[in-house]
């Protein structure tokens, strides 16, 4: 079994004349948590974009468990065991909590997700309840995902994610737009599921409380090129980060 089960190598995008990511490389320890900061405009949802399939790479190669997948369809990535969330979130709104999951689950049901929907299979049931239960969501089973308040809708995208069960979780802001009890249970719900479960997490992240409290490895991006990598102490003392990213005042926080 391969060390790594994420590995982008020489990832290069560019937009007409803009390159927004330049030969860009990380690779992902499996059962580790790997954060991939920067500031605003570093290529940061593109090089997201480009794991999941969403965007095709100029040039690089995206490697799942060592196989390469860089020329696969988004659609066949949750089929390999790849679930993201989204900076936006992408719910269906006139749908209940357990809707959007049960969705999130037809992958391993072997039927489409109206299917799903209709029938009901008692083993997704099941583990779409445990889901809900995981999440804290089950008191609001029944509640229409546009009337959830904004810490709500991000776990139930979080808990549609899980429910393709997979290996690779890519975390597109979890954080962003969260009060700081929210944070301290995502940081609690995202440790347990690394820890306990072995779900590989990458995510993308602003806020540096969660950041560097349940990362094993984090990765800087400035201007679409990689300026630093390491542990999260190694990264919040490196000077080029703190000019570029952190600031002083953030760096010693």
């Amino acid at each position: 079994m391969a060390e790594h089960l994420l590995e982008v190598v020489d990832l290069t995008v560019k937009f007409g004349g803009l390159t927004a990511v330049n030969k860009f490389n990380i690779a992902v320890k499996r059962g580790t948590i790997h954060a991939l900061i920067g500031p605003n405009g570093a290529g940061k949802s593109t090089t997201f974009n480009c794991i999941s399939r969403f965007y095709q790479p100029t040039t690089g190669r995206v490697l799942l468990d060592g196989v390469d997948v860089t020329r696969m369809p988004a659609s066949a990535m949750a089929g390999l065991g790849v679930a993201r969330t989204f900076q936006n979130l992408e719910l269906f709104g006139e749908l209940t909590v357990f809707e959007n999951v049960m969705i999130g689950a037809h992958v391993h049901a072997g039927r489409s997700w109206v299917e799903v929907l209709s029938a009901r299979p008692p083993g997704v049931v099941e583990h779409v309840e445990h889901l809900l239960e995981r999440t804290s969501l089950t008191a609001y089973r029944n509640t229409v995902a546009r009337n959830l308040d904004f810490g709500h809708q991000k776990l139930l995208e979080l808990a549609r994610a899980l429910a393709i069960r997979p290996r690779l979780l890519l975390l597109d802001e979890p954080a962003a737009g969260l009060r700081n009890r929210e944070i301290a249970a995502l940081d609690a719900l995202l440790t347990d599921l690394c820890r306990r479960e072995g779900i590989t997490i990458l995510l993308v992240e602003h806020v540096m409380q969660l950041v560097m409290a349940i990362s094993d490895r984090v990765t800087v991006l400035n201007f679409g090129t990689k300026i630093s990598e390491g542990t999260p102490d190694d990264v919040r003392n490196d000077p080029s980060v703190i000019e570029a990213y952190l600031g002083q005042e953030m760096a010693h926080a």
